[in-house]
């Protein structure tokens, strides 16, 4: 499938309930990122549907609208924080269904939230924002329940919910991989730090 064919769908819409999966309210940060991202898109979008088919067709046009600001204005900056916060999501859950543990805590799911934070997100934040981070770390929730809440709340056996979270990275982990192809075609990426 090409880069030409994403666009960010209804569905998308439901990795805003993802940060609720973590637990604690200090993940809301997380849910309102993604959240205004998302409307900061859906806000272009709307404005002329039958042009913007793509998220490609969106970049290509504000890249026209607005030189040399481009990339870093509208629903181009907005779609580069949300593919970040979409990898991000993405590794926590490869890391779930690739078994890593904390062998001294195998409950608990910091090591995985850390390693989807450094590899997604930490070289975007100044020092303060880590901290942060490295705070809403201690409010991580038990393996047990955040499997549980991906499974919406019913019971389900936790290799049956790895088996469920394999089959939904695999269509998940090309959307995501396609963006960020695209941001690097048109040479979109930006690399500040907040």
């Amino acid at each position: 499938m090409s880069t030409h064919s994403y666009f960010i769908c209804p569905a998308l819409k439901c990795l805003v309930s993802f940060s609720d999966c973590l637990g604690s309210k200090v993940f809301t940060i997380i849910k309102s990122d993604i959240n205004g991202n998302i409307t900061k898109i859906r806000a272009v979008y709307v404005t002329n549907p039958a042009k913007y088919t793509t998220l490609e067709d969106i970049l290509v046009a504000e890249r026209e609208a607005h030189g040399a600001e481009w990339p870093k204005v509208g629903a181009t900056l907005a779609l580069m924080w949300l593919k970040r916060g979409l990898r991000f999501i993405q590794i926590l859950l490869q890391s779930l269904a690739d078994g890593d543990r904390d062998e001294n805590n195998p409950n608990l799911i910091r090591v995985n939230i850390t390693k989807a934070y450094e590899q997604a997100l930490k070289r975007y934040h100044g020092w303060i924002v880590q901290k942060i981070f490295n705070a809403a770390l201690l409010a991580a929730p038990y393996r047990s329940n955040f499997l549980k809440a991906l499974s919406k709340g019913e019971e389900v056996k936790e290799e049956d919910c790895l088996a469920n979270l394999r089959q939904f990275l695999v269509n998940y982990t090309a959307t995501i991989d396609a963006i960020y192809e695209m941001y690097t075609n048109l040479n979109a990426e930006l690399n500040y730090t907040v």
